[in-house]
């Protein structure tokens, strides 16, 4: 059970914008954007290594990172919780696929277990 909303609260900025708001110090924002200029350069991206802005090496920095992080969320649907987050952080429902699982029968739980344990 999640007992703090401010956590899904990132996951949907997260999900929605790519990144979590003022997570970084500024201190921190420029070492990214300087390691971000050196992936440029690696990636072939010439214009953005050699004029790119702070803003623009930290879009890159997000665009390069939201292809690769992947966020797993298991939640209960019993009782009105999972209505109530849904309808708070709407990019749960908008920027995830959802999956709905129901009890499984004894058969499905046995045959799954003597096939890979």
């Amino acid at each position: 059970q999640m007992k703090f909303d401010f956590t899904l609260e990132d996951v949907n900025n997260l999900l929605n914008t790519g990144e979590i708001p003022n997570l970084w110090a500024h201190d921190e924002r420029l070492d990214i954007t300087e390691k971000a200029r050196v992936i440029a350069k690696k990636d072939g991206r010439t214009a953005l290594f050699n004029h790119g802005t702070a803003d623009r090496l930290y879009d890159f920095f997000v665009e390069k990172t939201n292809f690769i992080v992947h966020i797993v969320l298991a939640m209960s649907p019993i009782g009105g919780s999972l209505r109530r987050k849904m309808r708070m952080f709407p990019s749960l429902v908008n920027g995830c696929t959802i999956d709905w699982f129901g009890r499984w029968p004894e058969i499905g739980l046995r045959t799954v277990a003597e096939k890979f344990l």
